[in-house]
């Protein structure tokens, strides 16, 4: 009768699992421009005067491979490599 409770309960909670751990992800955002360069482990795109240097790696999923000149949307998320923390000081 154990294994019959179990097996009812693990669609259930993975079902509410599911969002907790989307939940926990970086928010995404989005840049859309022409490509100005490319290798295989960085793309460059022309937003405005400003030039956006983003980086990818197997995971980063294409339609198809970009090539300078074409405009992109590209979506990412901001994940620290590093992080230095200081004391805060004494309040006055």
């Amino acid at each position: 009768m154990r294994k019959l409770r179990f097996g009812a309960l693990l669609p259930l909670a993975l079902a509410f699992a599911a969002p907790a751990a989307q939940a926990a992800m970086a928010k995404t955002y989005q840049v859309t421009g022409p490509v100005i360069s490319v290798t295989s482990d960085m793309i460059v795109v022309q937003k405005g005067k400003d030039k956006w240097e983003i980086g990818r790696d197997a995971a980063t999923k294409a339609s198809a491979e970009p090539k300078v000149g074409d405009k992109v949307t590209i979506e990412y998320r901001m994940n620290a490599t590093s992080i230095e923390a200081q004391p805060a000081g004494k309040k006055k």
